[in-house]
């Protein structure tokens, strides 16, 4: 049985493509050979995306860096989640003013707000530079340095593209692991503002109980609006801009849905492995995942127990809550998923079965014949060092803002100093203009408290590390303090790093007066500098030989198999499409397509996160939904379950039926798939998405909004 099993797991491995049509999240340029016509597509290939077609929807989507939205009228309103806005919302809002709570709306251009920090990126070139960059490095056998001359290059396609204009920025994106590069350009807005957005009570109803959970009741969704300079180009946040008139914008869907109608989706999703080795599955399995699932979990308690209480410190610490809280949950799926599969061993079987096909002949064994031992002996390095390396990573995330920020600023002038060729990636001189610009942001999660308990309990658990991975850098604490707490005590009195203008007046600061600095988080970051100054260059060293090891992985599998198979996602526009379906969990436990606005008024407790507003359950009981009732459900749908592939980066990502026109936006996936980063589950696999038809009847029945849905062409 077992042989069969692993036969049928390799099979699976090279016709993917061919057994779950639904599976992928496509290139825009690789669409075109999906037959989607076939599958229910209504419109032209050419009408989604087609370099000659100058509406094609691709223009109207927009990245806002870590999340998706769309472009829905001419004057640059966009819809997204609501979730994906959260960070905004939290950024304008104080104790008297709390848009996360009680939601926001300007009632007329002039009332919106800065969503601070936001910048919407419009993709408008792409373009195939695979023989060029490989090209730059194709008789280099060693992969750091292959690395450096390909990272070279890619440094002067950007700097080519962008020609120094302030609003194009560019990317080269690596495709299968480095075996394809691709050049996206952008325009990007950096003056984002907020026009309507939901209580928390909607926007996030369910909170993180229902988080990952179907059936879901959730009104995830935010409007937001991009503005330019007067000439259409992007500009910083500034009374003198004008809403953005984009090239394209979505029309929204006047036919409702149903089970089996076709969708898809184009969005920004950031990362999946899909085509992951046993290594990379064991090192997150039994190190990555269990590690911040742990820690996570300690950071939010912190948190519950120090701003919760507190209005102020609450705001400030809802943004980062959210995140780590998510983060857990998602890791917890996917630990739990690994271990009901099998998910490890089945990997390994599917590699000893790829190994003997590589081995069958002379030409492919002496191109891919080490390439298990190879990732067995880079990971095998990485193991030896893993508790100080976890460790080294709270303390640049999550050992407090001063320190963190003192840090940076440390870390990146002692690179600076460096000739560009020897320094770490990441530290250019075009990423170090803007990492020497530190803005405010990271002062609006500032609670002190919060912040002083994050860097205490960073120290301790360092100085539980075992005897050969401790940090030698912290000896010196011993004769500065009696212990941690009364340190951390002293450190936030006398630090200039506590407000946003000492960070400015010490990021301003030259290397040399950094050396001789007495502030005590510049003094922490000078004496840990050697131990993360090697950490960050294993860190490198190890991400570039495992890549190399990935690269050749992945080229196997192109050489022997016959079928094309798209990339893993990396934050790059994506395609992907699927019937609105429900599912079976468990057996004889049926889930059903749509949730209702009944259901979520049923799942009503009066207290977070299950408090429907009076306002939502008045109208409920007037049975005033006007035209947003489904004649199926005799109701107002909620949300959807469909079999778009998507991930993380996917929010707020519109959601379109066959006709192009949008029906919803995705905003979560289902906890039984969440192993989907890793490998794709037909049976199980989700997307969970907010019908435009609540959307709608919550912007004009409950916020009174009718302007929105006139400007959305919709009334």
């Amino acid at each position: 049985m077992k042989k069969i099993l692993s036969i049928f797991s390799f099979v699976l491995l090279f016709t993917f493509t061919s057994v779950f049509a639904q599976e992928g999240m496509w290139l825009l340029n690789q669409i075109s050979k999906l037959d989607l016509e076939k599958k229910g597509l209504q419109i032209s290939v050419d009408d989604i995306y087609s370099k000659q077609n100058e509406k094609a929807l691709y223009k109207a989507i927009v990245s806002l860096g870590g999340g998706t939205g769309s472009f829905v009228s001419p004057d640059g309103l966009m819809l997204t989640n609501h979730h994906v806005a959260y960070s905004g919302l939290q950024r304008a809002s104080s104790k008297d003013n709390d848009y996360i709570q009680n939601g926001f709306l300007a009632r007329n251009k002039s009332e919106e707000i800065q969503a601070k920090g936001y910048r919407a990126s419009v993709l408008i070139e792409m373009e195939d530079v695979t023989p060029i960059v490989l090209g730059a490095a194709d008789k280099e056998k060693n992969p750091a340095k292959r690395e450096k001359l390909i990272n070279k290059k890619i440094e002067e396609l950007i700097n080519e593209k962008v020609n120094g204009r302030k609003d194009i920025s560019a990317r080269v994106a690596d495709m299968y692991s480095g075996n394809q590069y691709i050049l996206f350009v952008y325009k990007v807005f950096r003056d984002v503002r907020i026009v309507y957005a939901p209580p928390l009570s909607i926007g996030n109803y369910g909170g993180e109980i229902d988080n990952w959970m179907w059936p879901r009741h959730t009104g995830d969704f935010t409007y937001l609006r991009v503005y330019s300079a007067p000439d259409g180009s992007g500009a910083d946040y500034s009374p003198d801009n004008v809403p953005y008139k984009p090239e394209v914008w979505l029309k929204v869907a006047k036919e409702g849905i149903k089970e089996n109608d076709f969708t898809f989706i184009m969005g920004f999703p950031g990362t999946t492995t899909r085509y992951a080795t046993s290594e990379m599955i064991n090192w997150a399995q039994n190190n990555i995942y269990p590690f911040v699932v742990t820690n996570y979990r300690e950071m939010i308690d912190i948190m519950d127990n120090l701003a919760e209480k507190d209005p102020e410190g609450k705001i400030r610490v809802a943004g980062l809550k959210k995140g780590l809280a998510n983060t857990m949950k998602n890791f917890e799926g996917k630990l739990e998923g690994m271990a009901k599969t099998d998910f490890l061993n089945t990997q390994k079987v599917i590699e000893d079965e790829l190994m003997k096909k590589i081995m069958s002949s002379k030409k492919t064994a002496g191109k891919y014949g080490t390439i298990f031992e190879d990732d067995k002996r880079v990971y095998g390095e990485a193991w030896k060092i893993k508790d100080k390396d976890n460790i080294y990573r709270l303390f640049i995330r999550f050992a407090g803002t001063p320190f963190v920020l003192a840090n940076q600023i440390y870390f990146t002038k002692k690179e600076s100093q460096k000739p560009e060729e020897e320094r770490l990636d990441g530290y250019s001189d075009n990423n170090i203009k803007g990492m020497l610009f530190i803005s405010d942001l990271a002062f609006n999660g500032y609670f002190e408290p919060v912040d002083k308990e994050f860097l205490l309990r960073t120290l301790r658990l360092a100085e539980k590390l075992p005897s050969d991975q401790k940090f030698k850098g912290l000896e010196y604490l011993k004769s500065e303090a009696k212990n941690f707490e009364e340190f951390v005590d002293m450190a936030f009195e006398n630090s200039k790093l506590t407000t946003l203008e000492g960070e400015k007046e010490i990021s301003k600061m030259t290397l040399e007066e950094l050396e001789v600095s007495n502030d005590p988080f510049i003094k922490l970051a000078r004496k840990l500098y050697d131990e993360f100054y090697q950490l960050a260059k294993f860190r490198q060293e190890f991400a570039i030989n495992s890549a190399d090891v990935k690269r050749r992985y992945i080229s196997a599998l192109m050489d022997l198999s016959k079928t094309g198979f798209y990339p893993d996602a990396n934050g790059t526009m994506r395609f992907t499409w699927g019937l609105i379906m429900g599912y079976t969990p468990l057996a004889n436990t049926q889930y059903p397509a749509f949730t209702t606005f009944t259901e979520m008024i049923n799942k009503d407790k009066g207290v977070e996160p299950f408090d429907v507003p009076q306002k939502l359950k008045d109208i409920y009981k007037s049975k005033d939904y006007g035209k947003w009732v489904d004649p199926v459900l005799n109701d107002v749908p909620v949300a959807f379950v469909h079999q778009c592939d998507i991930t993380g980066g996917n929010s707020g990502s519109p959601v379109m039926n066959s006709k192009g026109e949008l029906i919803g936006l995705a905003f979560d996936g289902n906890y039984e798939a969440l192993l989907s980063d890793w490998k794709y589950d037909y049976a199980l696999q989700r997307t969970i998405s907010v019908d435009i038809r609540y959307v709608l009847f919550i912007t004009e029945k409950f916020a009174n909004a009718d302007f929105l849905l006139e400007e959305m062409g919709v009334k």
